[in-house]
């Protein structure tokens, strides 16, 4: 049975399956929900938010490109937040005891920090599929909090990517 689970969530399709089978296992185990975002710095979001314009003005002026950074960053937090929210919003509709926390810096690290921290019975989190040098060059999030987590850990598989050269049919291979 589980107590406390920790939810590892970002505003994507994965994410948003993540958070459904979240609810699922709350409900039916009558269990505490923390959802968790990460903002990373490898993220898409943040180097989206970290690149500042380089006309003229932002050029000449630094403390405008300073400014301009801390805008985009205080927004892309913001829009994390207002995630949370509306996730815990839709869990606590659900008679779920759910709360969130909002976190900077690498996301596989944290998870199981703050699995241990908060003592949770379960970790649930998303699967991206990557593979190979994608996944040696990147990193696993997945891969490294399935190996390192102080308790279970549930991951949801996302799309897998397929190609035709990665699938071989009997007739290629008698072929070659």
């Amino acid at each position: 049975m589980f107590n406390k689970i920790l939810v590892a969530v970002n505003n994507t399709e994965i994410g948003q399956q993540v958070f459904e089978e979240a609810l699922t296992l709350t409900s039916s185990n009558n269990a505490k929900l923390l959802l968790l975002h990460v903002i990373s710095p490898f993220d898409d979001d943040y180097l989206a938010a970290s690149r500042m314009q380089t006309d003229e003005a932002y050029t000449n002026f630094h403390t405008h490109g300073v400014e301009y950074y801390m805008r985009q960053w205080e927004a892309l937090k913001q829009k994390g937040i207002e995630f949370l929210t509306l996730l815990t919003n839709r869990a606590i509709a659900k008679d779920i005891n759910a709360e969130f926390t909002q976190e900077v810096g690498d996301p596989s690290r944290l998870i199981c920090e703050m699995a241990r921290t908060w003592k949770a019975d379960l970790i649930i989190m998303g699967r991206r599929g990557r593979s190979g040098l994608s996944e040696f060059f990147l990193g696993s999030v997945s891969n490294y909090v399935l190996h390192n987590a102080p308790c279970s850990v549930l991951t949801v598989q996302g799309a897998i990517p397929t190609t035709k050269n990665t699938l071989m049919t009997a007739s290629t291979v008698s072929s070659v």
